[in-house]
Order: C-alpha cells, then sequence, then structure tokens
C-alpha cells in the first residue's frame, strides 16, 4: 500500500471514508475521493489531508456515479491530476424503500438502485483498468456487493438484482484477467450482510448473521485486497446459506433458512437513512 495511488467511491463517509483514513495510515501517495456529497466530501477531504500531514497527496471530486457520463469526465481529471490508481474500491451503492417492486417507482428506485451498484462500477473499473494492465505492477480492485446478491430476499428486489449482478461481473473480471495473464491485477468481491453504517437502519440481522460492525468489515476487507484474495463473505453464515441454498430443495429452504432463521422478514423494519 505504501507508495500506491488509491481512488475510493462513495468516499465521504461510513466506510468509504474508513478506506481511505486506512490509505492515509499506511503510507499511500495519493488518496482520491469520489462522492456525490459536496459538503461531506470537503469536510473529509479537509480533515485527511491535516491527518497526513504532507506525505499523502489528498484529491476530492465531487463526483455521482449514477451519471455514467460524469465517470469518464472525472477520471480524465484525475490521470491529470494523480495519475491511474494502484487501488481502486468500487464502495459507492445505495438501498431505496422498504416496498415490494411493484410498489417500487421505476425512475426513482429502480433504475438509480442499478445505475449506482450494478453499471457505476463496471464504467469506473473500465476507465482505470488498461493503465492498472498496463503499469506491470501490483494493482487491486475492490467491488463491495452484498450478500443479497447471493441469497434474495423479499423488499429489496431492485437492490438484490443490482448486486448479483456486481458480484457476477465483479468475479468473472477476476477470471478474465487470471486468464489473459494479468495475475498482477487482482479483484477481490466483497458480500457482506447487513453493516451497521445507517444506510440499513432498521433492518435485522438473521439468525446466525448478526449486524455487523463497519470496523470489522473494513479490516477484513482490506486484508483480503492486500492478499489479492478473491472473495470476502462475512458473516461466515453467508457462505453456509449459499451452500444451503445450493443442496436444499427451493422450498425446503425458504421455510427453514428464510423463514425460520428470519431472512426474508429482515428488512421488514426497515428506513434506512431516510
Amino acid at each position: 500500500m505504501h507508495g500506491a495511488n488509491v481512488l475510493i467511491t462513495g468516499a465521504a463517509g461510513g466506510m468509504g471514508r474508513m478506506y481511505a483514513e486506512r490509505a492515509v495510515v499506511e503510507g499511500a501517495a495519493a488518496v482520491v475521493l469520489w462522492d456525490r456529497d459536496a459538503g461531506a466530501l470537503a469536510r473529509t477531504a479537509d480533515e485527511l489531508g491535516r491527518a497526513a500531514g504532507g506525505r499523502t497527496v489528498v484529491r476530492s471530486y465531487v463526483v455521482d456515479v449514477a451519471e455514467l457520463g460524469a465517470i469518464a469526465k472525472a477520471a480524465h481529471k484525475v490521470r491529470r491530476d494523480v495519475g491511474a490508481p494502484d487501488v481502486l474500491v468500487n464502495n459507492a451503492g445505495i438501498v431505496r424503500g422498504n416496498a415490494y417492486f411493484w410498489e417500487t417507482d421505476s425512475g426513482d428506485d429502480v433504475r438509480p438502485t442499478m445505475l449506482v451498484n450494478a453499471l457505476a462500477p463496471m464504467y469506473v473499473t473500465r476507465e482505470f483498468l488498461p493503465a492498472m494492465i498496463a503499469a506491470g505492477r501490483p494493482a487491486r480492485i475492490v467491488n463491495v456487493g452484498s450478500a443479497a446478491g447471493t441469497l434474495a430476499n423479499p423488499r429489496m428486489a431492485a437492490y438484490a438484482a443490482s448486486k448479483a449482478a456486481l458480484n457476477g461481473w465483479s468475479d468473472s473480471l477476476r477470471l478474465e484477467l487470471e486468464q489473459a495473464g494479468h495475475e498482477h491485477v487482482r479483484v477481490t468481491t466483497v458480500t457482506p450482510s447487513y453493516i451497521s453504517t445507517g444506510m440499513f437502519a432498521g433492518a435485522r440481522g438473521p439468525l446466525l448473521a448478526p449486524v455487523l460492525a463497519p470496523e470489522l468489515v473494513v479490516e477484513r476487507v482490506w486484508r483480503a485486497m492486500l492478499d489479492g484474495r478473491p472473495l470476502v463473505e462475512l458473516p461466515a453464515s453467508v457462505r453456509l446459506s449459499r451452500i444451503l441454498r445450493a443442496v436444499l430443495p427451493t422450498r425446503v429452504f425458504d421455510r427453514v433458512i428464510g423463514d425460520g432463521f428470519g431472512i426474508y422478514r429482515s428488512m421488514d423494519r426497515f428506513r434506512g437513512r431516510g
């Protein structure tokens, strides 16, 4: 990590900011922050800059990754100002509403969810990946997916769809890089359950899957990223549920795991950040 350029989306607060703080502590050459919240982004950049004490360059760019055209413009500025990243953390994500799919609005709920969670990471990565490949030095891409992308859940159909798309693309990208002989660029897919950042306020952790502390998730993801591990599943029950989903008949799984473990009721009281 020492001497690397790090770019993080959704970096003005929550876990995005925590990844940025970790990069500064570990001596990154430059930390690039993307977020759509201009005020929070400015405060975060200022605080990180003061914490870095001149050892790390901190640059911030107001970018709404739901605007796919804005991604290319911001990427051009990053390449001009600090160069291509060695580490890319696709962290930005949104979740909308506590409603059944037919109650959601395709424009206000479904479309932005798919844009931010699924398409934006692809567009951001496509902007920087050729330079990461060409550089020939160790590089890392972290794609923050979700356990919801491996196990469907009522009241989050669009979110589950967006994260399933992200999870599938991310692992496909990993395999493509390996097959093409670009092993110096490693991809880590992260599929956590609920995390106590406020994004899923009101959601209840099902049996064997308590709501996770963000500090724990950042620590696990950071270590996996440095090691180049392909997958981070948190907690361990996420992997167990994925295995059981594959071996149990669908109706048995619904009854025993979905209903019995409380997974299918975990979003009943979701309210989010409001």
